[in-house]
């Protein structure tokens, strides 16, 4: 019996669906009873990041990267700090590769090497490697605590406004925790932080052991918007309380985004479209409705408005679907509305942004923790030529040099650093998000 004679296979379909008819052809037993056979090949999914070209704006992508290399810098010194003597075998940094995101190849001692005027290596007699704080560096930090404090009652305010808009008036303590750096929180605050303000909010533990921040008392004056401050003028009412809301969100579209003229009429039809306030009950919306959604893009209008940078990992978001009552595709909501918000792809974890927030790469309003940031960045990244890692003995007389010149001082904090969880969204997620788009 000769073989079948190989035919071309044509294929119908986009990027997304691919079929190949298969031609009729005979069996053993007879002709196929199916005629022709529809098969569905697998295909690999195209980028992400080719998907959302036309909506890329290069200056917010340039401030991710500006805040990504801060926040690494800051959880070094914040490592750093945490060591009884502020320094480190370098060998120990190994284990937070995770959340300096430093993949390998590379090594954590060529990182350190970048920020000299913050971080110095030396080796001990042994020829161990550490590392440790410069004096800038350590001026710098104790800069960044009296900030801290400072911002204490805001970061009060703003976690007791995430209690009031939740369903249950309660959050995870260790979900606060993602909001840590996003809020300015100190380092201490799951120990101390959250005791200092009996009269806002308290710690209680459930029966699963899980620890609970929970609201004490409801401020009416803390349940206006951002929004309605910024559109109506409201100051903190005593006697506010939150219902339906018609107020339009500021839009501030990608400059190569083109579809926007075509989408004219839904975006005028959804500016117009009541919703929810993000402080009234929401348990008896319809999941999936538009008002559902509309109160959505308020909640997540309302906490990129409580970060310092006007941005927050989409992954710490997902986090909070079901305590803020969102939908569980948040970032469809995201890429749809694009003119409210924009998603940068950069690296393995997504940000998005609060548009109305920034000018070009800078932050319109800047707080002094900001300010700070901006600071800190100011002594990173060195291009000169690789220097000779200094040896415990050199180290020793430097030391012994600027003692006769100075008084060292030191810090008698102790805190840990917590561990943010670096649960990374799914990209199936984000892919059906672009598609359904």
């Amino acid at each position: 019996m000769g073989s079948l004679p190989r035919r071309m296979l044509r294929f119908y379909g986009n990027a997304h669906k691919v079929f190949a008819i298969m031609p009729e052809r005979s069996f053993l037993s007879g002709e196929c009873p199916f005629g022709r056979l529809w098969v569905r090949l697998m295909t690999s999914s195209k980028r992400v990041q080719d998907r959302s070209r036309e909506k890329r704006v290069r200056e917010l992508e340039v401030a991710t990267e500006k805040w990504k290399i801060a926040n690494k810098v800051m959880f070094l010194m914040e490592l750093l700090k945490s060591e009884p003597e502020m320094i480190m075998k370098v060998r120990l940094l190994e284990q937070y590769r995770r959340q300096i995101n430093l993949p390998k190849p590379h090594k954590i001692s060529d990182f350190i090497r970048k920020s000299p005027k913050l971080f110095e290596l030396y080796k001990d007699e042994r020829g161990v490697l550490w590392c440790g704080m410069t004096k800038e560096g350590e001026d710098l930090l104790d800069e960044h605590d009296g900030l801290v404090e400072e911002n204490g009652d805001k970061a009060a305010e703003h976690v007791t406004r995430c209690l009031m808009m939740s369903v249950d008036k309660k959050l995870r303590l260790d979900k606060i925790a993602h909001f840590r750096r996003d809020f300015g929180l100190p380092l201490d605050f799951r120990v101390n932080w959250v005791n200092k303000f009996p009269e806002l909010f308290k710690v209680v533990k459930v029966e699963d052991g899980e620890e609970y921040l929970e609201l004490v008392s409801w401020n009416p004056a803390w349940a206006i918007t951002e929004l309605e401050k910024k559109t109506l003028g409201l100051t903190e009412e005593s006697d506010h309380k939150p219902g339906l809301l018609s107020l339009a969100f500021p839009m501030n579209f990608p400059p190569s985004y083109k579809k926007m003229y075509r989408y004219r009429g839904k975006i005028e039809h959804f500016q117009k479209r009541a919703y929810l306030s993000p402080y009234a009950d929401a348990r008896g919306l319809e999941a999936g409705s538009k008002e559902f959604d509309k109160r959505a893009i308020a909640v997540m209008h309302e906490l990129l408005s409580f970060t310092l940078e006007k941005r927050l990992v989409t992954d710490h978001l997902t986090h909070f679907r079901r305590e803020f009552v969102m939908p569980q595709k948040l970032m469809r909501i995201f890429l749809k509305h694009c003119g409210i918000f924009y998603v940068s792809e950069r690296g393995k974890r997504f940000s998005v942004f609060l548009t109305e927030a920034y000018e070009g790469t800078e932050l319109i309003e800047k707080c002094p923790l900001i300010l700070w940031k901006e600071k800190l960045l100011r002594f990173t990244g060195y291009r000169g030529r690789k220097r000779d890692i200094q040896t415990y003995s050199d180290t020793l007389e430097m030391e012994e040099r600027e003692l006769l010149y100075s008084s060292s001082s030191g810090d008698d904090d102790d805190d840990m650093i917590s561990d943010d969880d670096d649960d990374e969204m799914d990209i199936d997620e984000v892919n059906d998000a672009y598609e359904e788009n």
